[in-house]
């Protein structure tokens, strides 16, 4: 197997372990990208690419988060990943821990990490790495990252995200929410929502925002039976689709062009959280993307027409 062979084959487990420390999909290609040119210019072949990779993949990942944090200080309004709508990597032996660390929720809690808590544990607990892969990705003991697994565990556990465990029973839930959202049934929406949800946006002043956002079924059923009829109006598609491991979908502008995507945290039989990615910049790599102040505008239109 040549070398750049054997780089391709490991790309999809090097881009899903840097997307899970950046919640990027564009930096975690450009983290893929530099791992690559830093294997290349490798004087010596490792005796496990795999491990080789994997450590440098992390080294470059803690690098750029360090400095993606100052610059999410300054983010306007809430900050979420960009939308994945597909993990690249998949490994039957791990597929519940690769499905939940995806989720935006663990994405998220995962913030909340120091970098090489973050680095430990996505190795650890997601991946399934050895102590001494990891510490020699992470460039610490074995006890030290022994002692960092416990800690981002500790934390991970006091606010973990809970999802339904049946994917089937998931999506089920989520074609009947869909369903009762074309129809602008309120009584059907509010039946799937939990009493306590929230409908939240990340625009990061770059595209319509919702202050705070919704909150509560009655509140965010009135919202959803007030939001589709006129986006149908001029050529808007809702398409129903997997958003990091979750039931989610992607908005549509009358030319295929992408608005927004929403992902849905689901749980007990009710959705409990509706997010919203309306900032352009992170929806390029699902397609062109539409300019969401025109929609408005035209969304705004169509509803004084109706009325």
């Amino acid at each position: 197997m040549t070398v750049v062979e054997e780089f391709e084959q490991l790309r999809p487990l090097l881009f899903s372990i840097a997307y899970r420390f950046l919640g990027s999909v564009s930096e975690a290609e450009d983290a893929v990208q530099e791992t690559w040119l830093r294997y290349e210019l490798s004087p010596t072949r490792p005796a496990s690419a795999r491990a080789f990779l994997s450590a440098v993949v992390t080294r470059v990942s803690i690098d750029v988060l360090r400095s993606a944090r100052l610059r999410r200080e300054e983010y306007v309004g809430p900050w979420f990943p960009e939308p994945l709508l597909t993990d690249p990597y998949e490994d039957p032996e791990r597929s519940v821990e690769l499905a939940d660390s995806l989720s935006m929720a663990s994405l998220l809690l995962l913030e909340r990490l120091s970098p090489l808590e973050r680095a430990v544990f996505v190795l650890r607990e997601v991946f399934g790495f050895g102590f001494p892969e990891i510490a020699s990705a992470v460039g610490r003991s074995q006890a030290a990252c022994r002692q960092l697994a416990v800690r981002a565990r500790r934390h991970m556990d006091e606010g973990r995200p809970r999802f339904e465990a049946d994917r089937r029973q998931r999506e089920e839930l989520a074609a009947r929410f869909f369903d009762a959202f074309r129809e602008g049934n309120f009584d059907g929406l509010r039946e799937l929502l939990a009493a306590d949800v929230q409908m939240v946006a990340d625009s990061g002043g770059k595209a319509p925002h919702w202050a705070r956002g919704f909150f509560g079924a009655d509140h965010v059923s009135r919202v959803l039976v007030a939001l589709l009829p006129p986006f149908v109006r001029i050529g808007g598609v809702v398409e129903p689709h997997q958003v990091n491991g979750q039931p989610g979908a992607i908005f549509r502008d009358r030319g295929g062009k992408v608005v927004n995507t929403w992902a849905l945290d689901i749980l007990d039989g009710r959705i409990q959280t509706i997010r919203t990615v309306l900032n352009p910049d992170k929806l390029g790599h699902v397609g062109p993307v539409a300019d969401a102040w025109t929609v408005l505008r035209e969304t705004q239109r169509a509803r004084r027409d109706a009325d």
